[in-house]
Protein backbone atom coordinates (compact mmCIF):
# COMPACT_ATOMS: atom_id res chain seq x y z
CA UNK A 1 0.00 0.00 0.00
CA UNK A 2 1.42 3.12 -0.75
CA UNK A 3 2.13 6.75 1.37
CA UNK A 4 -0.63 8.71 1.79
CA UNK A 5 -0.15 12.37 0.27
CA UNK A 6 -1.84 15.55 1.97
CA UNK A 7 -4.09 16.91 0.19
CA UNK A 8 -2.12 20.25 -0.98
CA UNK A 9 1.22 18.66 -0.45
CA UNK A 10 4.16 20.23 1.71
CA UNK A 11 5.45 22.48 -0.82
CA UNK A 12 1.35 23.35 -1.76
CA UNK A 13 1.22 24.42 1.98
CA UNK A 14 4.36 26.63 1.89
CA UNK A 15 3.38 28.50 -1.34
CA UNK A 16 -0.11 28.93 0.14
CA UNK A 17 1.34 30.69 3.13
CA UNK A 18 3.92 32.88 1.66
CA UNK A 19 0.95 34.04 -0.76
CA UNK A 20 -1.28 34.66 2.50
CA UNK A 21 1.40 36.70 4.19
CA UNK A 22 2.66 38.93 0.68
CA UNK A 23 -1.34 39.92 0.27
CA UNK A 24 -1.64 40.88 3.89
CA UNK A 25 1.70 43.38 3.35
CA UNK A 26 0.25 44.80 0.30
CA UNK A 27 -2.82 45.63 2.12
CA UNK A 28 -0.96 47.02 5.58
CA UNK A 29 1.43 49.18 2.68
CA UNK A 30 -1.73 50.06 0.94
CA UNK A 31 -3.57 51.15 4.31
CA UNK A 32 -0.82 53.19 4.95
CA UNK A 33 -0.86 55.82 2.24
CA UNK A 34 -4.36 56.82 3.40
CA UNK A 35 -4.48 56.58 7.48
CA UNK A 36 -1.92 57.58 9.70
CA UNK A 37 -0.46 54.94 12.89
CA UNK A 38 1.72 57.33 13.83
CA UNK A 39 1.00 58.89 17.42
CA UNK A 40 2.91 61.97 16.39
CA UNK A 41 0.73 64.98 15.77
CA UNK A 42 0.82 66.68 11.90
CA UNK A 43 3.91 68.62 11.37
CA UNK A 44 3.62 72.40 11.45
CA UNK A 45 4.93 74.03 8.44
CA UNK A 46 8.42 75.81 9.13
CA UNK A 47 7.63 79.63 8.94
CA UNK A 48 9.02 82.07 6.80
CA UNK A 49 11.88 84.19 8.88
CA UNK A 50 13.13 87.40 7.43
CA UNK A 51 15.47 89.90 9.19
CA UNK A 52 13.89 93.23 9.90
CA UNK A 53 15.63 96.96 7.49
CA UNK A 54 18.40 97.84 9.74
CA UNK A 55 17.78 101.22 10.44
CA UNK A 56 20.57 104.22 11.49
CA UNK A 57 19.67 105.50 14.81
CA UNK A 58 19.79 109.27 14.83
CA UNK A 59 22.81 110.31 17.73
CA UNK A 60 21.64 112.07 21.13
CA UNK A 61 21.98 115.77 20.45
CA UNK A 62 24.87 116.75 22.66
CA UNK A 63 23.65 118.94 25.84
CA UNK A 64 24.59 122.38 25.71
CA UNK A 65 25.21 124.15 28.96
CA UNK A 66 23.31 127.28 29.96
CA UNK A 67 23.53 130.56 28.81
CA UNK A 68 25.92 132.76 30.96
CA UNK A 69 23.85 136.01 32.72
CA UNK A 70 22.49 138.06 30.85
CA UNK A 71 24.58 141.96 30.79
CA UNK A 72 23.05 144.57 33.56
CA UNK A 73 20.82 142.01 34.94
CA UNK A 74 19.84 142.39 38.45
CA UNK A 75 19.39 139.88 41.49
CA UNK A 76 17.85 139.99 44.76
CA UNK A 77 20.43 138.14 46.29
CA UNK A 78 21.46 137.83 49.82
CA UNK A 79 24.63 137.74 52.02
CA UNK A 80 24.87 134.31 52.06
CA UNK A 81 24.33 134.21 48.07
CA UNK A 82 27.28 137.35 47.86
CA UNK A 83 30.15 134.78 49.32
CA UNK A 84 28.77 131.75 47.28
CA UNK A 85 31.38 131.00 43.76
CA UNK A 86 28.28 130.60 41.91
CA UNK A 87 24.88 132.28 41.12
CA UNK A 88 21.79 129.98 41.24
CA UNK A 89 19.01 133.06 41.64
CA UNK A 90 17.50 134.27 38.51
CA UNK A 91 17.09 137.96 37.82
CA UNK A 92 14.88 140.03 39.05
CA UNK A 93 13.01 143.22 37.20
CA UNK A 94 15.79 146.11 37.77
CA UNK A 95 12.81 148.16 38.44
CA UNK A 96 11.60 146.34 41.58
CA UNK A 97 13.31 145.47 45.08
CA UNK A 98 16.82 144.06 43.97
CA UNK A 99 20.38 144.12 45.89
CA UNK A 100 22.44 143.14 43.22
CA UNK A 101 23.57 144.32 39.65
CA UNK A 102 25.27 142.28 37.43
CA UNK A 103 27.76 144.91 35.22
CA UNK A 104 29.52 142.83 33.22
CA UNK A 105 30.03 139.46 31.72
CA UNK A 106 33.45 138.32 30.22
CA UNK A 107 34.69 134.81 29.52
CA UNK A 108 38.20 132.66 30.20
CA UNK A 109 39.62 130.53 28.04
CA UNK A 110 38.69 127.18 27.08
CA UNK A 111 41.98 125.42 27.96
CA UNK A 112 41.62 126.34 31.82
CA UNK A 113 40.07 124.91 34.76
CA UNK A 114 36.58 126.84 36.38
CA UNK A 115 38.14 126.10 39.76
CA UNK A 116 42.06 126.77 39.17
CA UNK A 117 43.76 129.35 40.22
CA UNK A 118 44.06 130.53 36.85
CA UNK A 119 40.62 131.62 36.36
CA UNK A 120 40.35 132.67 40.05
CA UNK A 121 43.34 135.43 39.32
CA UNK A 122 41.57 136.51 35.93
CA UNK A 123 38.39 137.20 37.41
CA UNK A 124 39.61 138.51 40.97
CA UNK A 125 41.65 141.00 38.74
CA UNK A 126 39.11 142.05 36.14
CA UNK A 127 36.23 142.80 38.53
CA UNK A 128 37.72 145.16 40.39
CA UNK A 129 38.94 146.88 37.92
CA UNK A 130 35.90 147.26 35.78
CA UNK A 131 33.92 148.07 39.20
CA UNK A 132 36.30 151.40 39.75
CA UNK A 133 34.94 152.19 36.42
CA UNK A 134 31.53 151.17 36.81
CA UNK A 135 30.71 152.94 40.41
CA UNK A 136 33.30 155.71 39.75
CA UNK A 137 34.53 157.92 42.19
CA UNK A 138 38.55 157.82 43.09
CA UNK A 139 40.20 154.85 44.63
CA UNK A 140 39.55 156.99 48.12
CA UNK A 141 35.58 157.02 47.28
CA UNK A 142 35.77 153.66 46.74
CA UNK A 143 37.60 152.48 50.04
CA UNK A 144 34.99 155.05 51.97
CA UNK A 145 32.30 153.73 50.71
CA UNK A 146 30.36 149.80 51.13
CA UNK A 147 29.78 149.32 47.43
CA UNK A 148 31.82 146.41 46.63
CA UNK A 149 32.28 144.11 44.19
CA UNK A 150 31.75 139.94 43.52
CA UNK A 151 32.00 137.66 40.96
CA UNK A 152 30.49 134.17 39.74
CA UNK A 153 31.87 131.67 37.45
CA UNK A 154 29.59 128.65 35.96
CA UNK A 155 29.26 125.19 38.14
CA UNK A 156 32.07 122.49 37.99
CA UNK A 157 29.05 120.73 36.12
CA UNK A 158 28.08 123.62 33.50
CA UNK A 159 31.92 123.97 32.96
CA UNK A 160 32.50 120.66 31.88
CA UNK A 161 29.57 121.01 29.00
CA UNK A 162 31.25 124.14 27.67
CA UNK A 163 30.09 126.97 30.10
CA UNK A 164 33.11 129.38 29.62
CA UNK A 165 31.74 132.76 31.49
CA UNK A 166 32.20 134.94 34.35
CA UNK A 167 30.06 137.65 35.87
CA UNK A 168 31.09 141.10 38.04
CA UNK A 169 28.20 141.83 40.24
CA UNK A 170 28.05 145.20 42.35
CA UNK A 171 26.14 144.98 45.80
CA UNK A 172 26.52 147.54 48.72
CA UNK A 173 26.86 146.19 52.39
CA UNK A 174 24.13 147.30 54.34
CA UNK A 175 25.96 145.53 57.79
CA UNK A 176 27.68 142.80 58.75
CA UNK A 177 24.68 140.48 58.26
CA UNK A 178 22.63 141.91 55.13
CA UNK A 179 23.23 143.69 51.77
CA UNK A 180 21.63 147.03 51.16
CA UNK A 181 18.36 147.08 48.78
CA UNK A 182 19.58 149.24 45.86
CA UNK A 183 17.11 151.96 46.39
CA UNK A 184 19.96 154.54 44.47
CA UNK A 185 21.28 154.09 40.75
CA UNK A 186 25.41 152.10 41.18
CA UNK A 187 26.13 152.89 37.63
CA UNK A 188 28.75 156.13 38.31
CA UNK A 189 27.34 156.60 41.93
CA UNK A 190 30.04 157.67 43.25
CA UNK A 191 30.93 160.46 40.99
CA UNK A 192 28.33 162.57 42.96
CA UNK A 193 27.95 164.04 46.31
CA UNK A 194 24.78 162.39 47.18
CA UNK A 195 25.75 158.88 45.68
CA UNK A 196 29.14 158.74 48.24
CA UNK A 197 26.42 160.08 50.94
CA UNK A 198 24.15 157.10 50.47
CA UNK A 199 27.00 154.78 49.88
CA UNK A 200 29.45 155.75 52.04
CA UNK A 201 30.88 153.51 54.85
CA UNK A 202 29.34 154.70 58.34
CA UNK A 203 29.04 153.02 61.95
CA UNK A 204 26.42 152.46 64.80
CA UNK A 205 28.66 153.05 67.63
CA UNK A 206 32.12 154.18 68.33
CA UNK A 207 34.78 152.23 66.56
CA UNK A 208 36.66 149.30 68.86
CA UNK A 209 33.57 149.80 71.18
CA UNK A 210 31.24 146.78 72.44
CA UNK A 211 28.33 146.39 69.53
CA UNK A 212 30.13 148.89 66.95
CA UNK A 213 28.90 147.69 63.39
CA UNK A 214 30.02 149.05 59.98
CA UNK A 215 26.88 149.66 57.87
CA UNK A 216 25.57 151.92 55.09
CA UNK A 217 25.61 155.54 55.36
CA UNK A 218 21.70 155.50 53.96
CA UNK A 219 20.32 153.76 57.58
CA UNK A 220 20.80 155.36 60.81
CA UNK A 221 24.19 155.51 62.40
CA UNK A 222 26.09 157.57 64.62
CA UNK A 223 29.91 157.50 63.28
CA UNK A 224 31.01 158.24 59.81
CA UNK A 225 34.25 157.19 57.97
CA UNK A 226 36.10 160.28 56.16
CA UNK A 227 39.55 159.04 55.12
CA UNK A 228 41.81 156.65 54.79
CA UNK A 229 45.33 156.22 55.53
CA UNK A 230 47.20 154.70 52.92
CA UNK A 231 50.29 152.47 53.45
CA UNK A 232 53.04 151.19 50.38
CA UNK A 233 51.89 147.62 49.09
CA UNK A 234 54.64 145.04 50.34
CA UNK A 235 54.93 143.17 53.51
CA UNK A 236 53.16 144.00 56.60
CA UNK A 237 55.04 146.87 58.55
CA UNK A 238 53.93 145.56 62.60
CA UNK A 239 50.97 146.88 64.52
CA UNK A 240 53.24 149.22 66.42
CA UNK A 241 54.41 151.56 62.91
CA UNK A 242 50.30 150.98 60.95
CA UNK A 243 48.62 152.18 64.35
CA UNK A 244 51.26 154.99 64.60
CA UNK A 245 50.76 156.48 60.95
CA UNK A 246 47.26 156.80 61.74
CA UNK A 247 47.14 159.21 64.54
CA UNK A 248 47.40 162.29 63.54
CA UNK A 249 45.76 162.30 59.86
CA UNK A 250 42.42 160.88 62.08
CA UNK A 251 43.34 163.61 64.60
CA UNK A 252 42.92 166.44 62.12
CA UNK A 253 40.83 164.93 59.84
CA UNK A 254 38.35 164.78 63.15
CA UNK A 255 39.05 168.49 64.11
CA UNK A 256 38.43 169.72 60.51
CA UNK A 257 34.29 168.37 60.88
CA UNK A 258 34.25 169.40 64.22
CA UNK A 259 31.75 171.92 65.53
CA UNK A 260 33.97 172.80 67.92
CA UNK A 261 38.41 172.38 67.08
CA UNK A 262 38.73 172.42 70.58
CA UNK A 263 36.24 169.69 71.51
CA UNK A 264 35.61 166.56 69.12
CA UNK A 265 36.00 162.77 69.02
CA UNK A 266 37.91 160.60 66.56
CA UNK A 267 38.85 157.43 66.11
CA UNK A 268 41.42 155.43 63.76
CA UNK A 269 41.19 151.46 63.38
CA UNK A 270 44.43 150.14 61.75
CA UNK A 271 44.54 146.97 59.74
CA UNK A 272 45.08 143.77 61.08
CA UNK A 273 47.69 141.60 59.67
CA UNK A 274 44.71 139.08 58.06
CA UNK A 275 43.32 142.54 56.38
CA UNK A 276 46.45 143.57 55.06
CA UNK A 277 46.58 140.29 53.32
CA UNK A 278 42.93 140.81 51.96
CA UNK A 279 44.46 144.64 50.42
CA UNK A 280 41.93 145.74 52.72
CA UNK A 281 42.87 149.72 54.84
CA UNK A 282 40.70 151.31 57.51
CA UNK A 283 39.73 154.53 57.47
CA UNK A 284 39.35 157.60 60.20
CA UNK A 285 36.36 157.95 62.05
CA UNK A 286 34.61 160.97 63.41
CA UNK A 287 31.15 161.59 64.84
CA UNK A 288 28.05 161.79 62.11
Amino acid sequence: MGRRQPPFGVLGQDRLVRSLIAALAVAILAAGCSVSTSSTPDAVPTPEVSSPTATTASPEPKPQPDPPPPARACYRLGYADALAPTISKKPVPCTGRHTAVNFYVGSYPKNLAVDGPAVHRLVSTQCPRRFATFAGGSIEDRRLSLLRTVWFTPTIEQAALGARWYSCVALAIRDQQHLAVLTAPVAGALDSTDGRAHYGLCGNAEPGSAGFEQRICSVPHSWKALSTVPFAPGRYPGVAKVREAGQTICKDAGRAVASDPLNYRWSYQWPTLAQWRGGQTYGVWAPA
